[in-house]
């Protein structure tokens, strides 16, 4: 995945989930951040982050923020990434065998799936997360309580009962993890949820990413630790 026309800035604050002021080139300007998460511990006044430049002239606000710098290593925060450099490598990377059929955005039951496949073995439903909380190497999925992932869980143990495989996929949203775990102290019912789904076959894939300014692909699979 690649972005276009990318500007470096300064981050100076967050007013609300949707917006951001940026110092661009010694000017305060107004950006769109796209991501509704907390991120509080990326997005601290004075980091670096680098954001696309619009070329649409009826947009409200002209850039989109969409990577900060923490410490040495680069952090993609734009939400919609994780889903196309997931659809990206599946078709690609020949991780889930032959695909000959493919499509984002597919319900079941009373959930709409990231992803459905079909190879010549398997008919595979995905749920892909992106991940940027991190302390000390590990990475870990909510910053916040969310009972839409909860309920996703839930639906993929359903899948697998009916014969169809099933993934819950996370995508760190930066290029090394110790492990990835998820956030039992922030939401433990979305921990406990994980663990029933992994007991009751869901397949866990998490994965890294490699991160510059202006790209954004997966990297390589690293450990889950339940």
């Amino acid at each position: 995945m690649k972005y276009k026309n990318i500007k470096e800035g300064m981050f100076l604050s967050r007013p609300n989930r949707f917006i951001a002021y940026v110092n661009i080139e010694g000017k305060e300007e107004v950006c769109h951040v796209k991501n509704t998460g907390r991120c509080k511990e990326l997005l601290i006044p004075g980091v670096k982050v680098y954001l696309e430049e619009s070329d649409n002239k009826d947009r409200k606000t002209k850039y989109d923020l969409v990577s900060v710098m923490k410490g040495e290593k680069l952090f993609n925060i734009d939400s919609s990434a994780p889903n196309k450099v997931f659809g990206e490598w599946a078709i690609n990377s020949g991780y889930f065998g032959n695909i000959t059929y493919f499509k984002p955005e597919c319900k079941y039951k009373n959930s709409r799936f990231d992803f459905y496949m079909e190879t010549d073995e398997d008919k595979i439903f995905a749920e892909v997360k992106g991940v940027t909380l991190e302390k000390d190497g590990v990475l870990m999925f909510p910053d916040a309580p969310t009972q839409r992932g909860v309920k996703h869980l839930r639906e993929l143990i359903e899948c697998t009962k009916e014969g169809y495989k099933a993934y819950a996929v996370f995508v760190i949203q930066t290029d090394y993890a110790k492990y990835f775990t998820p956030n039992s102290i922030t939401h433990p019912e979305f921990a406990e949820a994980l663990s029933d789904a992994k007991k009751s076959g869901v397949n866990i894939l998490c994965v890294t990413c490699d991160v510059s300014d202006d790209k954004i692909s997966i990297k390589e699979q690293v450990k889950v630790v339940l």
